[in-house]
């Protein structure tokens, strides 16, 4: 704006003052006439210019030699004539001047003059130059102030815009403020601090970091409630694991006092059919106390990559086993066994993939009521071999069903007969067939519950198949 500005100040400027040199040479030849006949008369310029009135601003200048020159200028009031000192000023002020004269009278302004020369007679006629002087004033004051409104209006509006579309990232630095704020090292916490829908506009670069954040804060949220339900279910069963172990360990504490006491009593048969009965007890807790380690042990090394040993396995000849085991420790349920003639092979662990199959028919044993009927089958089914046990008992309770594989989870609030372990049964199931490269999951309603586990196969012939690694 202050480019056009000067711009268009220079443009008139040039304009205004090639009009004011047009009606200058146009004045000097008009004129020519009278200073000619001033010259033969010997007429001043002042007599000149009060015989023959101009408008105000005319300068004239006139010499006829020998005489001396003259000068007058008209003004509002009149003919002003020029003294001696102020001619001689503007003949200096000629001297370096080549085109374009400019004299300046002193408290008159400034002219703008063209020589004329009629016979013996020199003038210089001229028109003033205020009115050019005024009009570029007025014409740069009037640019000046529009310039300057512009430059506001533009900065106020600037200002808006600017404010305006940061309003999305302010509402952003806002909601990033108040989470700060919040404690969210320990206890419950839930972030319910949100991007307003307005500023989160994916429309906009700035509406996309809104809405980043907001799914930012989403996933922080769920981490934040699935750290404190870990939590939860770590705490119970670190309750669970210390009342599995405090029973024994007080078992254990118990009978070897007991046997301590026969022992400083004498070295009599009661004594040593006591002693002996409770060493019996004490290895039976010692072994509960490490089936529950083991667990836990196996657990970390799976997660860790370790404990599988792969080689072929017949996972119809291991369910088969596996049902075998479990018919004496459920006599109260009713055994089905649905497998084909053809062998279904896996490559994997045998002995882990048997305590997958174990799990499941201990899960199904200990969570059913009596005469529960338990459905085992073996499958192949799109290229994945296929373990299923289903039963008939009451199901499994909605809220627990989506966190049942998870560590810790005690199943026994959905099905009624027994208050179940410590939860790590079908957590260390999932481990093992994750680390096949399998997946297992459940589908439960009231009198139809079926644990599925998908294993990838192999060919009927071993021949056919890819060598397998082992460690």
């Amino acid at each position: 704006m202050v480019l056009v500005a000067a711009a268009t100040s220079a443009i008139l400027g040039g304009v205004l003052e090639q009009q004011l040199n047009d009606n200058v040479q146009s004045a000097a030849r008009r004129s020519s006439v009278v200073i000619a006949q001033a010259g033969v008369a010997g007429l001043t310029a002042e007599e000149i210019l009060t015989q023959q009135p101009q408008p105000p601003g005319y300068f004239l200048a006139v010499q006829t030699v020998p005489a001396a020159p003259t000068a007058a200028v008209m003004t509002a009031e009149g003919v002003v004539e020029l003294g001696e000192d102020e001619i001689d000023k503007i003949s200096e002020s000629l001297r370096d001047q080549d085109d374009q004269l400019v004299v300046t009278v002193e408290d008159r302004g400034t002219y703008r003059v063209e020589p004329v020369q009629v016979g013996g007679t020199f003038a210089l006629v001229g028109l003033s130059r205020d009115d050019v002087a005024a009009t570029i004033g007025r014409m740069l004051t009037t640019i000046g102030l529009l310039t300057a409104g512009g430059l506001l209006l533009l900065a106020v509006a600037t200002a808006w815009t600017i404010r305006r579309g940061l309003a999305p990232l302010r509402a952003v630095a806002d909601t990033a403020a108040r989470v700060s704020t919040q404690r969210l090292d320990q206890g419950e916490v839930t972030i319910a601090e949100r991007v307003p829908t307005r500023e989160a506009d994916p429309r906009t670069e700035v509406g996309r970091v809104g809405e980043a954040l907001n799914t930012l804060l989403d996933h922080v949220d769920e981490s934040l409630t699935a750290r404190q339900r870990n939590e939860e279910r770590m705490r119970a069963f670190v309750a669970d694991a210390s009342h599995e172990l405090r029973t024994p360990l007080s078992s254990i504490r118990g009978y070897s006092e007991l046997s301590l006491k026969a022992l400083s009593r004498g070295q009599g048969a009661a004594t040593i059919e006591t002693t002996e009965a409770s060493l019996e007890r004490i290895q039976a807790q010692s072994l509960r106390m490490t089936s529950l380690v083991e667990d836990l042990l196996l657990l970390a090394r799976l997660d860790e990559g370790q404990e599988l040993v792969y080689g072929t396995v017949d996972l119809t000849r291991l369910v088969i086993d596996a049902v075998g085991d479990a018919r004496p420790t459920g006599p109260d349920h009713e055994w089905v066994l649905e497998v084909g003639d053809e062998p279904v092979l896996v490559a994997g662990d045998t002995g882990r993939l048997h305590q997958v199959a174990a799990n499941l028919l201990a899960n199904a044993r200990t969570h059913t009521p009596t005469g529960t009927t338990v459905t085992v089958g073996v499958a192949r089914d799109d290229g994945a071999a296929v373990l299923r046990v289903h039963d008939n008992g009451p199901g499994i309770d909605p809220s627990i069903k989506d966190e049942l594989f998870e560590r810790f989870s005690r199943a026994d609030r959905s099905r009624a007969r027994q208050t179940g372990g410590t939860g790590l049964g079908l957590s260390i199931a999932r481990a093992i067939v994750d680390a096949h490269g399998g997946s297992i999951r459940v589908d439960s309603v009231p009198g139809d519950t079926t644990f599925e586990v998908r294993l990838p196969a192999r060919p009927a012939d071993p021949a056919l198949s890819p060598g397998l690694s082992s460690r």
